[in-house]
């Protein structure tokens, strides 16, 4: 690795950044799902910082609890401390701790990245939760005449003394999640009824010879309910024709797509890889989303790459953004940096039966205006 790695370093030279390590993750049988994903995370400049921020401050901690989080800081601190500026590193304890929750990602069979990322991200905000609650003194339980700021979020006393307590925020939620408002328009008498949800990652419908643009108003287009799928209309009392459609209220920083592109077939009862062709630009303007951000703008940074024909089989790597240079991270092999053309390779296949099999899977962009 000594002369791959300097590679890299010749190919970077006096551009190699200041404090920046390019480390390769060693592939353990079928954990590349893993290593993909862990790339991107780690080039994903805020989760990273509140990582190590969160190792620093718990390392002291003799009694520490092992958890997934934990195991995730180590590695991240691990890297970050090296004194060499390329390498492998094998993240067994994380891998190991992973299988050990969790006995999805225990087989030996291909995983899916999206799943691992919805688990991993999940997990980590139910130990900062847990983290948070633990940490909460006790005479925060009873109630004031006034709301106040709290541990967890912020206290509203009610009328009859019972206090309701605001979600825990934790910085993950800072970070990936964005708010969903579900719009829904009764067609006799007009009112607009709107449910809020939120998210950590958007999963979009994909078509051949799209754009994530295209992608994203088909997720926000309008749906007329009718016949059996008519809306209760609470002001009219009944069930009623409407117009229903989802918008974005509130963007986040860093905004995960999951393109979906594994279908399950009915006719051939099974999932079927769509190798569809899907343009994702480098630079995203969101159009689907609510006053004032409207039109907020993205830039990508991090591709997890799907390489295979079907949903069983195939392998995972990674394309990232790191101080304007693009880099290829396939599990220990030599990291590579890449032309910023070649993104566009990973976009898929304009036709279904072809020889390229790379096609970008979960997509990362970090917004360049406030979603604050």
């Amino acid at each position: 690795m000594g002369a791959a790695g300097s590679k890299l370093e010749k190919a970077l030279g006096d551009q190699f950044p200041e404090g920046e390590r390019y480390f390769g993750f060693e592939n353990f049988g079928n954990t590349c799902y893993c290593n993909s994903v862990l790339q991107a995370l780690y080039f994903c400049v805020p989760f990273r910082e509140q990582l190590l921020e969160y190792y620093t401050s718990n390392k002291s901690v003799a009694d520490a609890e092992e958890n997934l989080m934990t195991c995730l800081a180590d590695l991240f601190s691990q890297i970050s401390s090296q004194k060499k500026k390329t390498g492998v590193i094998a993240p067994k304890r994380f891998v190991q701790r992973l299988k050990k929750q969790n006995e999805l990602f225990r087989s030996y069979m291909h995983q899916d990245a999206h799943e691992f990322l919805n688990y991993l991200l999940n997990e980590v905000v139910d130990i900062l939760e847990k983290e948070a609650k633990a940490s909460k003194p006790e005479h925060e339980t009873s109630s004031s005449s006034s709301p106040e700021k709290i541990a967890n979020g912020l206290k509203v006393p009610q009328a009859n003394g019972v206090v309701h307590k605001e979600p825990i925020v934790t910085w993950v939620h800072n970070i990936f999640q964005g708010i969903l408002t579900n719009e829904t328009r009764c067609l006799r008498c007009e009112t607009v009824t709107a449910r809020d949800e939120t998210f950590l990652d958007l999963s979009l419908d994909i078509e051949q010879n799209s754009s994530i643009t295209s992608c994203l108003k088909n997720f926000s287009s309008t749906e007329t309910l009718h016949a059996e799928d008519k809306f209760f209309c609470d002001k009219c009392c009944s069930l009623q024709e409407a117009q229903k459609r989802m918008k974005i209220k509130k963007p986040p920083h860093i905004l995960v797509i999951h393109l979906k592109r594994f279908k399950y077939i009915e006719q051939l009862g099974r999932y079927k890889k769509l190798s569809y062709r899907v343009v994702f630009p480098l630079e995203l303007k969101l159009s689907n989303t609510v006053e004032p951000y409207a039109d907020v703008e993205y830039s990508l940074f991090a591709v997890v790459v799907h390489v295979g024909s079907g949903p069983n089989h195939g392998h995972y790597v990674s394309l990232v953004k790191s101080h304007n240079h693009w880099l290829f991270f396939d599990d220990e092999n030599n990291v590579e940096m890449i032309e910023e053309s070649a993104v566009q390779t990973f976009f898929g296949s304009s036709q279904e039966y072809s020889s390229n099999t790379d096609h970008g899977y979960i997509l990362f962009y970090e917004s360049l205006g406030p979603t604050k």
